[in-house]
């Protein structure tokens, strides 16, 4: 079973946390399953963006783990990640944004190769 979008959400935030890193929940989404879209800003006018994984990436019907993918590649300037949010919130308002903000990068989620 797969944990709850928000529960996940704040799990990443404490984990950031831990680490020493900022993170801030910008844009909370639906509760139960609203797609989570991650910001990290490396604080020099970059940022990267990662979101949801494309469904064919799992090799289960349904799958346990939340797996991302690149969706503005690191290094980008900032404003791409945010245009790419922009673009999701005109097509699902229920999803939740979240920004870290790490010098090195650090984004401490699964990623789909």
């Amino acid at each position: 079973m797969r944990l709850k979008s928000a529960i996940f959400v704040s799990a990443l935030i404490r984990r950031c946390q831990v680490e020493g890193c900022y993170a801030t929940l910008v844009r909370k989404g639906a509760e139960e399953a609203g797609a989570i879209f991650v910001k990290v800003a490396s604080l020099d006018g970059t940022a990267a963006l990662y979101g949801p994984a494309p469904q064919s990436a799992f090799d289960e019907s349904f799958p346990a783990d939340r797996k991302f993918s690149v969706l503005v590649a690191p290094g980008s300037p900032e404003a791409d990640a945010d245009a790419r949010i922009a673009r999701e919130l005109k097509f699902d308002p229920d999803i939740f944004v979240l920004e870290i903000e790490d010098r090195q990068g650090r984004h401490f989620l699964d990623l789909v190769e």
